[in-house]
């Protein structure tokens, strides 16, 4: 009998998810595909997470780092570890369903060159007809919100192009992420996966949301700190735009996200806080300003293309 050879890399970042690994790594082996490998970078966990690994799921490949380096470190550690064809990222705080990786497989190994992701269909762990996420969007405010975020599922029921996925439960071509540099290790946690996006979309992919690829997610599982969350946040929305956008856009489109910045300091009720986003991104402006000049070079769509990616909406969500 022919076995196909693997061809596809679950990995999994972890950080202190004793509590929820079980329930995700239990699902992947009830999966109705099982040509893959999953894989676990632990962001230097304090809880058990590391015992579990090694007495519970000894089938589970892991990569322990010795302190929390931020999603975006970790994934790439992983995606560098995995030479698969594909990478499927998946949070700790998710249960699959069982046909959740065969029908991202099933699309993707069919999908046109130019599909390089694929966005599930992410309901609430807690109320799992409703939708927690159903591929991103993002808005000139500055927001990146999850479609269909608590609407019914029946609502969200055909497959269509998205702007991008959410990496919690998202398929990639692996020479798409490697064409692209990988996620952006500057973010550390937060907004990494909607510039991974935007990257991918500059530079010609396209992104589809698949609505039987059906995962329960819980959301801040693995929680952060109010305060560090608002930091990370800020900063990260103003890297997101200046680091990507030509600088006519950000131009054209200057006073809609300079109120998108007004309402997101009021929002968040911690003035401080922003204030330190703002200052670190301050920091960061000569290396981002170099990066802008080289991402731009290698652009694949028009001023007019890329302006039509991004909508105009109020924020709904922080």
């Amino acid at each position: 009998m022919n076995i196909s050879p693997i061809d596809c890399t679950v990995i999994i970042p972890n950080w202190n998810g004793e509590k929820w690994l079980p329930l995700c790594l239990d699902a992947l082996q009830q999966q109705q595909y099982q040509n893959f490998r999953t894989l676990v970078v632990d962001n230097g966990s304090k809880d058990r997470s590391r015992i579990l690994l090694q007495t519970t799921y000894p089938w589970v490949e892991s990569i322990l780092l010795p302190y929390n380096q931020g999603f975006a470190s970790a994934v790439n550690i992983g995606i560098r570890a995995a030479h698969t064809k594909y990478i499927v990222l998946l949070n700790n705080d998710t249960i699959p369903s069982t046909g959740w990786l065969f029908n991202l497989h099933n699309i993707i190994r069919l999908a046109s060159p130019d599909i390089g992701s694929l966005a599930s269909c992410m309901v609430m762990m807690d109320n799992p007809l409703l939708i927690d996420d159903a591929g991103d969007t993002l808005t000139w405010f500055g927001s990146a919100i999850k479609r269909g975020h608590g609407c019914p599922i029946t609502e969200y029921s055909q497959p269509v192009e998205v702007f991008s996925a959410c990496a919690g439960a998202a398929l990639y071509r692996r020479s798409a992420l490697l064409e692209t540099d990988l996620f952006d290790e500057k973010f550390e946690s937060y907004l990494e996966d909607v510039d991974l996006g935007l990257r991918l979309r500059i530079a010609g992919y396209r992104c589809l949301y698949v609505p039987n690829a059906v995962i329960m997610h819980k959301g801040h599982g693995s929680g952060i700190h109010k305060k560090t969350y608002i930091i990370h946040m800020t900063r990260n929305r103003l890297l997101l735009f200046l680091k990507n956008i030509p600088f006519s856009l950000l131009v054209r489109n200057a006073l809609i996200l300079i109120t998108g910045q007004i309402w997101y300091i009021a929002v968040y009720h911690s003035f401080f806080a922003s204030l330190i986003g703002y200052y670190l991104f301050i920091g960061m402006l000569p290396s981002v300003i170099l990066e802008h000049r080289m991402l731009i070079k290698k652009r694949h769509l028009s001023i007019k293309q890329i302006q039509s990616l991004i909508t105009i909406k109020n924020p709904n969500k922080t």
